[in-house]
């Protein structure tokens, strides 16, 4: 049986860990614990940043940093990282801008009963991005990880190495 590409183990490894230390952080901010977190977009750490950066890491410990490779990973993540504090945020932000209008709307509608309104089942989904500290955390745990990856495996190859019969 084949192994699986250690780059792809390494990057999913990051995203699962980050999305794992949402619910210490959620913890910590808020006092309650929240498994639901794991399955957030946003919060702290940022599982996009940590997952690209774990690549991207792991790529350039094994091929080096002149390599295309990993150019290929940085830019790339670069951009996942930009988005995710950029784009997406700001998409949070206006979800929660129409959720506070809803509501002012509904409670405008109750005041005035000739004015109907009903209200929407569900609010849109506020936390979609993230704060840069929370992609600059993520992208060191990310990078953190990716190193470790590549010593891991440069690890296994020298021993290997050293068991073969000369």
């Amino acid at each position: 049986m084949k192994k699986m590409n250690r780059g792809i183990v390494t990057a999913l490894s990051a995203i699962g860990i980050a999305q794992g230390l949402k619910i210490l952080t959620h913890k910590k901010l808020t006092g309650k614990w929240d498994v639901k977190q794991a399955l957030s977009t946003g919060g702290m750490p940022s599982s996009h940043s940590a997952g690209v950066a774990a690549l991207a890491s792991y790529v350039a410990a094994n091929k080096g940093a002149g390599h295309t490779e990993t150019a290929l990973a940085v830019v790339f993540g670069a951009i996942v990282m930009y988005d995710a504090q950029g784009i997406r945020r700001h998409t949070g932000e206006i979800a929660h801008l129409v959720n506070d209008i809803e509501d002012k709307i509904t409670k405008l509608s109750g005041e005035f009963p000739s004015f109907e309104y009903v209200k929407s089942e569900e609010e849109l989904d506020e936390l979609l991005g993230h704060q840069p500290v929370e992609v600059g955390a993520g992208a060191l745990l990310g990078i953190a990880i990716g190193v470790v990856s590549a010593k891991i495996e440069n690890d296994e190859r020298k021993a290997k190495k050293r068991a073969q019969p000369s």
